[in-house]
């Protein structure tokens, strides 16, 4: 059986050519960069030139800080984390604002700050699944809040929300502004020249580069306390050895990213309409968010009668995979934040399912999707309908 993937908005597939580019820093070149002998030099040309195609890949201009470490969420939990150990712990600060449809990463992150004493705003979306402007304006205290956090691109809806108006508001007010861009990198522009934010964080295997490998954006004249203390890698911003083959598969899909934008605009964004049309004719069944205010890639769909958890296991045992909102909140039988957030009617299930493409989903396998996402509805109504019949 022939397996078809759409849950790219958890993790990618590494580009080949990417995988070919990290090869030779394996077992060939494979110096500790901070190493003074060959070994370590011979390797600094290469991480120039990944480092050159993140800057590049965001518009970032070289006084502007990129801080290379394992993931988005070590990212978002270091913004998060130094903010309360810089503006609030002793200082006159004590808010962090955020919304309700954040990653896990961060709402648990201003969890564990909400334990420490931090006021924790969290922003309501509106109808259409976004945070509106005037309603982070009439939040904001500037002699009280110390950062705002603001997700570019939902990872269970794909909705865009509008960052840079958002991060203006901020700029105003005179208050740091973070946004967590993992599901935007590779599927809509992101240029930080143009868009006002202090901090911004991604994660490389979501755009076809490799796992456990992101990166933090700092913008020039902005001091963040180190998550990592140790060493002096990263300009002593974050401690611990580089790891180099990460480094130049992260530059690559990057700037591999980049390229592809108008395929996802194009290409992409039609392979997602074509599943979406196909999906509402299936009867009692809603998508979340309107196509044109989400990413190119991503559907979130429910299906009256049918919990998220029993169609993801029955997709998965005729050869596709979805899932139910994000990876790392895969296990935990709650309702989609964005379901809470938007207070989705109770006649539909409180789950939905998220298919999510990438540039290497097909036509065939799209058709092939279709055809199977309506046959685990019928066979799960039926089963339901029998238990209900038969109790």
């Amino acid at each position: 059986m022939d397996r078809i993937y759409l849950d790219s908005n958890a993790t990618t597939i590494v580009d080949p050519r990417v995988k070919e580019a990290m090869e030779p820093f394996f077992s060939q070149m494979y110096g500790n960069p901070n190493s003074l002998h060959d070994f370590g030099t011979e390797i600094h040309p290469y991480m120039r030139l990944a480092m050159d195609r993140l800057y590049s890949g965001i518009n970032a201009k070289d006084q502007n800080d990129i801080i290379i470490n394992s993931c988005a969420s070590e990212g978002n939990n270091h913004v998060l984390k130094g903010v309360y150990n810089d503006l609030i712990r002793n200082g006159p600060k004590n808010e962090i604002i955020t919304t309700q449809v954040e990653h896990p990463c961060v709402r648990n992150t201003c969890a564990f700050l909400e334990s420490l004493g931090v006021k924790i705003i969290y922003l309501p979306v509106n109808s259409d699944g976004i945070v509106d402007v005037d309603t982070l304006r009439r939040s904001i205290h500037p002699d009280k809040t110390a950062l705002v956090s603001v997700m570019w691109a939902n990872n269970e809806t794909g909705l865009i929300f509008p960052i840079a108006e958002l991060a203006a508001v901020c700029r105003e007010k005179g208050v740091l502004f973070h946004t967590d861009a993992v599901q935007a990198i590779g599927k809509i522009p992101v240029d930080v020249s143009r868009v006002a934010v202090d901090f911004l964080t991604f994660s490389a295997h979501k755009f076809h580069g490799p796992k456990g490998i992101g990166g933090l954006f700092i913008r020039q004249g902005l001091k963040l306390t180190p998550l990592l203390h140790g060493g002096e890698q990263m300009g002593g911003k974050r401690a611990g050895t580089i790891n180099v083959p990460y480094l130049i598969g992260m530059g690559l899909a990057m700037e591999m990213a980049v390229d592809s934008l108008n395929y996802e605009a194009s290409t992409v964004r039609l392979l997602r309409d074509r599943l979406e049309d196909a999906i509402l004719t299936i009867p009692d069944t809603m998508v979340v968010g309107k196509r044109a205010l989400r990413t190119p890639n991503t559907i979130l769909a429910s299906f009256r009668g049918i919990e998220g958890e029993a169609m993801i296991w029955d997709l998965n045992q005729n050869g596709v995979a979805a899932s139910t909102g994000s990876a790392c909140a895969s296990e935990s039988l709650e309702p989609n934040p964005t379901f809470v957030a938007m207070r989705i009617s109770d006649e539909l299930a409180h789950t939905g399912i998220r298919f999510s493409l990438s540039r290497f989903s097909t036509e065939e396998e799209i058709d092939r999707a279709a055809v199977l996402i309506r046959q685990s509805t019928q066979r799960l109504r039926a089963i339901s309908s029998t238990y209900k019949n038969g109790k």
